[in-house]
């Protein structure tokens, strides 16, 4: 099967030179203007299947509020805000991404969920939150993020860096199917031309290794099968103490 995925991974890779070229000269930059409309209709349909799980992973969150204090929740990758109805009332949100061209939709959920105070919309990458200052968060959110970002390892170690002590890492991340399986084998087959549909995100990643060495103090992480394609069925859900 490894030889078959080798070849069948080329044939894909020669069929996406346009798009490899598009990218080297940097025109599809173009396409992250539109990408949050595209994200936006995505999303919709992914909160319908996974209400429950989010709805049992973000319970838990009050619980690491601080005494007589107002939670702080950090989300990395907020795109449209789809996690915000999840988010416990009065809690204070501050929301990041990369792509600038999510506010109009992150202006939209923010309408749809003023049981959230919002203090702002930082422009940046999970691994450069240098505008945050160190131990001032009491949650970091990251739902279908890790996939996309350049450097897992360095994404976690800022994670780290912002949270308080005590503080908690919630995540919800779609990961790589288990070797020899057809999954796993499509997986690779089609990565060139799904980073391209999905903005860079990269199915085949084994994030959990990476939240597994990141040295939190505590970690509640579980493998699950989501009601997907076979692209994205595989998931990790959980959370992570400082």
């Amino acid at each position: 099967m490894s030889f078959l995925m080798t070849i069948c991974t080329l044939v894909v890779n020669v069929l996406c030179s346009p798009l490899h070229l598009i990218h080297a000269v940097g025109l599809y930059q173009i396409y992250k203007r539109f990408f949050p409309s595209y994200l936006y209709r995505i999303t919709e349909g992914y909160n319908k299947i996974m209400c429950d799980p989010k709805k049992e992973l973000f319970r838990s969150l009050p619980e690491f509020n601080k005494p007589g204090g107002q939670l702080t929740i950090l989300e990395i990758g907020c795109g449209t805000g789809a996690n915000f109805e999840f988010f416990p009332p009065g809690c204070k949100v501050i929301c990041t991404d990369p792509n600038r061209h999510f506010q109009r939709y992150l202006k939209k959920s923010m309408d749809q969920n003023d049981h959230l105070t919002y203090e702002r919309f930082v422009v940046s990458s999970g691994e450069d939150m240098g505008s945050v200052e160190d131990e001032s968060i009491d949650v970091v959110v990251c739902t279908l993020v890790l996939c996309s970002v350049n450097d897992v390892p360095q994404t976690l170690r800022e994670v780290q860096r912002i949270l308080r002590p005590g503080g908690a890492f919630f995540f919800i991340e779609h990961v790589a199917a288990k070797a020899s399986t057809w999954a796993h084998f499509f997986q690779h087959v089609f990565q060139p031309a799904w980073y391209y549909v999905l903005d860079g995100c990269e199915v085949t990643r084994e994030t959990w290794k990476h939240v597994e060495a990141a040295g939190f103090s505590e970690l509640k992480l579980r493998h699950i099968e989501a009601p997907f394609m076979f692209m994205v069925k595989p998931h990790i859900i959980g959370y992570a103490i400082k």
